[in-house]
């Protein structure tokens, strides 16, 4: 059955990279990235891994622990680790699933057997803090993910979780924001007592609350 947004992330224990995890217990008050690979020693998910640990402390400074997966074995995962180190110029810093019996990747459904009954599909799992599936994005295999993009939802996750507000398209950090569409005007003067601009009786911008 597929994980959808607002469930609670299925819980599970596995052996990683940097020793077995309780993934709920390993979440703690964070908020989480589980990412899933199609196989180890693959070129696209060799640049992946990569990048993501390069711009790990992003997600450190936003409170996101990352984590990987894919159904190869741990001691599959530390063969390839050496390489993405040595290609990619970054050593691999944070932990990898192995999950060989697929439980894990059963859990999430990310295997779609319409595109391979054995392989992962590249699919993004953003957990919050109270274990709730707040996005969920899923790639082709041959499609590399855009990390950059994960990170700017994760900032409007994280700020819409805390005021009353939504992010425009396209939205980056410190761009003017819009009122939550089911926020009154009087409700809106007491969050928001600096003003807004009204466009359309359903459309009020303000800047990026602090």
């Amino acid at each position: 059955m597929a994980v959808r947004l607002g469930d609670t992330a299925p819980d599970f224990t596995a052996s990683t990279t940097q020793g077995e995890i309780h993934f709920h217990d390993w979440l703690g008050d964070s908020w989480g990235v589980l990412f899933s690979h199609p196989k180890d020693f693959t070129p696209v998910c060799t640049t992946e891994l990569g990048y993501v640990a390069k711009i790990k402390p992003e997600f450190d400074k936003r409170n996101v622990k990352v984590i990987g997966l894919s159904v190869d074995s741990v001691e599959s995962h530390e063969k390839w680790e050496s390489d993405i180190g040595e290609t990619q110029g970054t050593p691999v810093n944070f932990p990898m699933i192995g999950d060989p019996d697929r439980k894990v990747a059963d859990l999430y459904d990310m295997i779609h057997p319409s595109a391979n009954d054995t392989q992962t599909v590249r699919s993004v799992f953003v957990i919050g803090p109270d274990k709730k599936v707040k996005l969920t994005i899923t790639y082709p295999a041959s499609t590399g993910r855009n990390f950059d993009e994960i990170l700017r939802v994760i900032d409007s996750l994280q700020l819409t979780a805390k005021y009353k507000v939504a992010t425009p398209v396209n939205w980056k950090q410190g761009n003017d924001v819009i009122i939550g569409g089911s926020v009154t005007n009087e409700e809106a003067e007491k969050l928001f007592p600096q003003g807004w601009k009204t466009i359309k009786p359903y459309l009020r911008v303000l800047p990026q609350p602090k």
